[in-house]
């Protein structure tokens, strides 16, 4: 397990279809709204960590 850089859920990386590269390291996300928000403003979830999401869980 890893965990979602966005919300900070749990994500299994073999069962996802969400993942991004970003700087030579893979990132795993629980949907597409997470995927989108990081791809937006990935250093903003590196710095800051995940800050939950509207419930769309």
């Amino acid at each position: 397990m890893t965990k979602d850089p966005v919300c900070g859920m749990d994500v299994d990386p073999s069962k996802t279809p969400y993942k991004t590269v970003y700087k030579g390291k893979i990132y795993y996300f629980c949907s597409s709204e997470c995927k989108k928000a990081f791809e937006k403003d990935p250093e903003h979830y590196l710095i800051h960590g995940p800050k939950g999401m509207p419930s769309h869980h």
